[in-house]
């Protein structure tokens, strides 16, 4: 058990690549420019959105004033139609009212009730021009 094992060949020293170093001046010149186009480039995008923003805002502002002025219009058309309806149920409940049925009939037809006597009222201008003029 005690075999002889094959001897193992020398180990030769493994040969290091050379790395080819930059001269690292340059790298860091380059990493700044483009550090400087990178961050030229987020404050155009942010230049470009915030004026889009603006724009958007602008327009929403604009038809905000729009629709407020238009709601005025309506509400005060609905003010006007409130006071004619109210003034037409008026009218239509004392149409309907049983109550007023003579005097409804006395006012559209001019016909008078047998008991009511009329009165017709003479202007007292008119009455002393007729008799200045009567009398010779």
């Amino acid at each position: 058990m005690n075999a002889i094992q094959p001897s193992r060949p020398p180990l030769q020293p493994i040969e290091k690549r050379r790395v080819i170093s930059r001269p690292k001046r340059h790298l860091r010149q380059r990493s700044y420019q483009v550090m400087g186009l990178e961050s030229t480039a987020k404050i155009a995008v942010n230049l470009v959105i915030t004026a889009v923003a603006a724009s958007a805002f602008a327009q929403l502002l604009s038809y905000q004033w729009l629709q407020q002025e238009k709601l005025r219009e309506i509400s005060t058309d609905v003010k006007l139609m409130e006071g004619h309806v109210n003034a037409l149920q008026t009218e239509f409940s004392r149409n309907f009212d049983p109550q007023q049925t003579k005097t409804i009939m006395q006012q559209q037809g001019y016909r008078f009730d047998p008991s009511q006597r009329r009165v017709v009222l003479i202007n007292q201008d008119r009455r002393e021009d007729e008799q200045t003029e009567s009398s010779p």
